[in-house]
């Protein structure tokens, strides 16, 4: 177990220690230091639940799902679609026909800017973003702007990185296709108001992809509460197997949608003359999938719904309180990105020195933390700087770990300059 509860205060007590021993990974040494892991962001650790799914598939249940007629097929097939039940429980979808399995939140954006952009974007039309979008979330639809002769709006943000609600209510015009934007900044942590988006998109009948790739693991997702049309995330950033990841799509707009890739698994008969489709969701999913991706997914969510979600979102709140006023009281660090709405990412830039000199002599003490300009080269042109040293806190994470980063960007600092 790793909740204990207090029967004197009527409350959940959040026990780390016990939560870190299933994660084996964090045991291990780097350099001779205790590992401290702080880039969750770019993926998260893995419990040792999620790995002994894994291991159970190749070593016990290893077979094709949707094909065989054998008993290994059948029983790994019955847990692959019973996953896709855990999934659509979590996020709070209607169907299960609404879940959709791709590699991740990469392709799950791409999937829908091809199918809906070949459908209903056309010359002179028009896709709405913001400034703080992941290159992910960036890509595809400039793409599609580009073979449409479309055009590419950009939500303007703050200079603590918030989304100019305002502003960004002037560019929903009647041209606008389909908008898309981050539920959380990977880079900035900010949390945007993502309901009062949808609703005024809605308001104007124009759909919204909501890229969840890092909400999925800090907070409840409730697709249907937020009336959200898309919503994608990939499996590895919520403790989950890499390679494996979700879209989302409302029923209503998965039927209107034509096929992305074609191939096994998505049809119903082939013949030379006429090939008949699979329903939703067979018809997106082509090829044999990331069985044990699935499955090891749906034991994430399970580990992480065990333990609870407002835990876990508590417990993290804490660590960003605490490691936000331990860094703002090292001379000369700016933090990039102070939204008052935060998740548990911290960015930050040192006056002087490079990013990722910083990150080399972290990683010389055992802290990991990821330098650069984290697939977001907006942001940094925003902020005029070449990248930030970002940290990024999951549950597993202390105060301790914290302290050592601090001291770590201190010792960083007396070196470099």
């Amino acid at each position: 177990m790793t909740l204990t509860k207090d029967i004197s205060e009527e409350k959940i007590i959040f026990d780390v220690n016990k939560i870190r021993k299933d994660f084996p990974i964090l045991s291990r040494k780097v350099n001779g230091k205790p590992l401290i892991y702080l880039d969750s962001a770019a993926t998260a650790q893995k419990p040792k639940q999620v790995i002994d799914a894994i291991a159970k598939y190749y070593s016990e249940q290893n077979a094709n799902i949707h094909r065989g007629v054998h008993r290994l097929s059948q029983r790994i097939t019955t847990e692959y679609e019973n996953a896709r039940a855990t999934i659509q429980k979590h996020i709070g979808a209607k169907h299960a026909h609404e879940i959709i399995f791709t590699r991740g939140t990469t392709e799950s954006i791409n999937l829908v800017a091809t199918t809906f952009g070949n459908k209903f974007v056309n010359s002179g039309d028009e896709i709405l973003i913001t400034a703080m979008e992941h290159h992910s979330n960036i890509l595809p639809w400039q793409q599609l702007c580009e073979e449409k002769n479309a055009g590419l709006k950009v939500g303007t943000i703050s200079e603590n990185g918030e989304l100019l609600v305002e502003e960004f209510k002037k560019l929903l015009s009647g041209k606008i296709k389909i908008i898309a934007i981050a539920h959380i900044s990977n880079t900035l942590g900010t949390i945007n108001p993502i309901k009062e988006i949808i609703a005024l998109a809605h308001a104007k009948n124009i759909p919204v992809l909501i890229d969840g790739a890092q909400s999925i693991p800090h907070t409840k997702i409730d697709v249907q509460d937020l009336d959200a049309d898309f919503f994608c995330f990939s499996g590895h950033k919520v403790f989950g197997p890499t390679g494996v990841g979700i879209l989302y799509g409302k029923e209503e707009w998965l039927r209107k949608l034509p096929n992305y890739q074609v191939g096994g698994g998505t049809i119903k008969t082939v013949s030379f003359a006429k090939t008949e489709y699979a329903d939703i969701p067979l018809r997106f999913e082509a090829g044999t999938p990331n069985i044990e991706g699935g499955i090891g997914l749906a034991v994430a969510l399970d580990y992480i719904n065990a333990i609870g979600l407002s835990t876990i979102s508590a417990y993290e709140h804490k660590l960003l309180e605490y490691a936000t006023e331990k860094l703002s009281a090292v001379d000369g660090l700016r933090i990039i990105g102070t939204a008052k709405n935060k998740a548990s990412v911290i960015s930050f830039v040192i006056d002087g020195i490079h990013p990722y000199d910083i990150g080399v002599i972290l990683d010389q003490l055992g802290i990991a933390v990821r330098t650069g300009h984290h697939c977001t080269q907006p942001i940094m042109d925003k902020f005029g700087i070449p990248g930030t040293v970002r940290a990024s806190l999951a549950f597993y994470n202390t105060k301790e770990e914290i302290d050592e980063l601090v001291k770590g960007v201190i010792k960083a600092q007396q070196m470099l300059k």
